[in-house]
Order: structure tokens, then sequence, then C-alpha cells
């Protein structure tokens, strides 16, 4: 449960970082490479969030000679105290946040596709729509298709409509429904991220600016009349989780802006291509290995002092031998602060003696994420005979 709410804390951290990188880098990037590299570069979140979960290589194992000694009290794993309550507490709030996200993007997503009313297959491949929820669309994920509304020929003209099919087609060669699923998944996950609604809008704005320059670059003396189209297709709709509307509200102007540049030269492009290859291989990398840092750092913990417990005098004139094992709390000082007989063969005979010296046995305490903790040790304790008889 505590590795859950760890791995999100680590990973809310990286795409924190991912974000703001993004942010300064974005004016650059528009500058080398226009919008196209720009939507590009977000493959750094998702790379981000992966990373540092890819396996690191393994490490050899360091093997130390055994100790022998007449009580033995061998460190062994680690079981779970159940001292804190926080973490059920805050894995139910992210659990009930991440499911109400959820069932609102399903809600919108559903709400959109009923409002579309019955689908007519149009000679083009499109569908026409007998209601208008925000249209023209892709629709759908497996098999997205192209949604048109009930007036699209008559608020079109014919080349315009053939840009905006060619706009919606470019949409679903590049897979951006795919990409438009992984961030409605993001924002179910990460629904408590406050850098990730900005990162959403961004990203769906980059998305719509790439696809308008891979529809018009090609064609220069097209982009008056994809523009014109623009102003025609004013969106007001709210927009479905899982569509790529045709959008112009609210980012009208900065799609017309975009119009106007002129293609851009080889070299910065390819420049541009280089930096967004290197911002994420370079803090892909930066991820994955800190992971390492992370292992390292984590560690149960470790005996410091242990003396041996006394043999009972009585056990030793029997020559009675045994065994028992021990859970040992220990606090964030290394301190035992509890110690209970989880079992003990034969009962009742080397207890005693076990528990008054693990009270005063010190420890190494655990390390979680570079700080001490409070753990607990279940420790067996062997008592054993010598050839020699003890003396009283």
């Amino acid at each position: 449960m505590t590795e859950l709410l760890d791995g999100l804390l680590q990973a809310s951290v990286w795409l924190s970082l991912a974000t703001l990188v993004l942010a300064a880098a974005r004016p650059l990037l528009l500058r080398l490479g226009g919008a196209a590299l720009a939507y590009r570069s977000w493959w750094l979140l998702p790379l981000m969030l992966v990373a540092p979960y890819l396996p690191l290589p393994r490490l050899p194992m360091t093997e130390t000679d055994p100790v022998m000694v007449m009580a033995s009290a061998l460190r062994a794993p680690a079981v779970p105290t159940d001292a804190s309550q926080w973490p059920p507490l805050l894995l139910t709030v992210w659990l009930l946040g991440a499911v109400a996200v959820a069932c609102v993007s399903w809600r919108a997503q559903r709400r959109f596709e009923h409002a579309l009313g019955v689908l007519q297959p149009r000679m083009d491949g499109s569908w026409q729509a007998s209601g208008d929820p925000g249209l023209p669309a892709l629709v759908g994920l497996l098999q997205p298709r192209i949604v048109v509304s009930p007036d699209f020929e008559q608020r079109f003209s014919p080349a315009e409509q053939e840009l905006i099919l060619r706009h919606e087609h470019s949409h679903r060669r590049h897979g951006d429904p795919w990409a438009n699923a992984a961030l409605a998944v993001l924002r179910c996950v990460f629904w408590f991220h406050p850098l990730l609604p900005w990162a959403a809008r961004r990203f769906l704005r980059d998305q719509e600016l790439a696809c308008d320059a891979r529809t018009v670059d090609p064609h220069p003396a097209l982009r008056r009349l994809y523009a014109t189209a623009l102003l025609k297709a004013q969106l007001v709709h709210p927009v479905a989780p899982m569509a790529c509307h045709w959008r112009s509200q609210p980012m009208l102007k900065e799609r017309i802006a975009m119009l106007k540049e002129h293609k851009r030269k080889a070299l910065p492009w390819m420049t541009g291509q280089v930096l967004v290859v290197g911002l994420c291989v370079g803090l892909g990398t930066v991820a994955w290995a800190g992971q390492a840092t992370a292992v390292a750092a984590d560690r149960d913990a470790i005996a410091h002092k242990m003396p041996p417990p006394s043999y009972p005098k009585a056990a030793a004139e029997q020559r009675i031998v045994g065994k028992v094992v021990v859970r040992v709390d220990v606090d964030t000082e290394g301190r035992a602060t509890n110690v209970r007989v989880l079992q003990a063969s034969p009962a009742g005979v080397f207890d005693d003696a076990t528990v008054a010296a693990a009270k005063q046995w010190t420890f190494e305490p655990a390390i979680r994420n570079g700080k001490a903790v409070a753990s607990a040790l279940k420790i067996p304790v062997t008592y054993a005979m010598d050839d020699e008889v003890p003396t009283p």
C-alpha cells in the first residue's frame, strides 16, 4: 500500500519536472520547428513516467562470513508494522478521486455520443450526424470515424470541406485519438496534480496546431481558405474527452497566427528534432538512473548491538535446547520499543530470557525515501548446548 503511494508521489515529481521543462522549451521549439515539433515534445511526459520503472542492471551480491553463537539472534526479513492509519486513508482518497474523474469523463463522452443522433455514411468516407454537439470531429478509439454536422454542406464550400476532412484524416493517421486516451488516463490517475490541467490544455492546443500545420504546409496557397473555414466553425460546445474536434475556440487567434508563418528551413527544423530527442533521452536517463539512488537509500533495520541472551540455568542443567521467534519493534532511533514472542519451542522455557535480552538490543533504523522510519523485525533465537555441560 505504501509502495503505491510512494510510486504516485515519485511519478508526480517527475511529471512536474517534465511539464516545467516543456513549458520553458516550448517557445524555442516553436521557433525551430513549429507546432509539429512542439507537439512531438510531449512524448517527454510518458517517458518520464515510465523510465523510473525500467529495470536496472543487477548488482553483485556480497557474501559475508557466518557468525555462530550459543544463543544466536539472526536478522530476518522485516514484517510490516500497523502503527499508522494514514496510508489506507490516503489511498482511499486517491482512489475515490480517480473514480470520480473517470465517471465525469465517461459521462461527458456518453453525452457527446448520444447527442450525435443517427449517423449516416457519406460518399467521402465520413459520417453525417443528425445532431451537432460539436462537429466536425474524429470520434472513437479502435475504429475512429470522421463525423460531420447536419449542415456541413451548407456551411462550408466543397474546397473547405476537403480541407476539414484532410485535417481529421491527419488526426487519425498520427494516432491522436490514442494520445487523447492516454491523456484521459493521466487525468484520472493524477487528478490531484496542480500542473496537469495546464499541461492537458496546452497538449490539446499543440495537437490542433500540429494538425493544422500538417494540413496546410504542403499547400501554402490554401492558408487563407483554411483560415476562412476556421472562422466559420467557431466551436462553443463542450468538447468530448475521446474526440478530436475541429476546434476554433478558445484558440482561434493562435491558429490563425500559425497559418501566417512561412515554412521553416531544413537546418533549424533538424536542430529542433535534435533538441527534442536530447530532452527525451537526457531527462529519461536521469529518471531511470534516479531509481538507483532510491533503491540504495531504502533498507530494513540492521542489527547494531545484539548481546545474546543468558542461557537459563534450569534449562542448561537439564540440557534443554530450543528456539524462540520474537517480533522486535524498532523506532526511528534504532531502539527496541516492544518485544513480543511469536513462537517458542519448548513453550515457556526461554521466553523471559529472550525478551529481556531483546529489549537491550540496538539497531540502525530502517530507511524509506532517505528518512528513518519505524519498522519491525522477526528474529529467531536458537538455544543450543556446548559439548561441555555448563557448570552451576
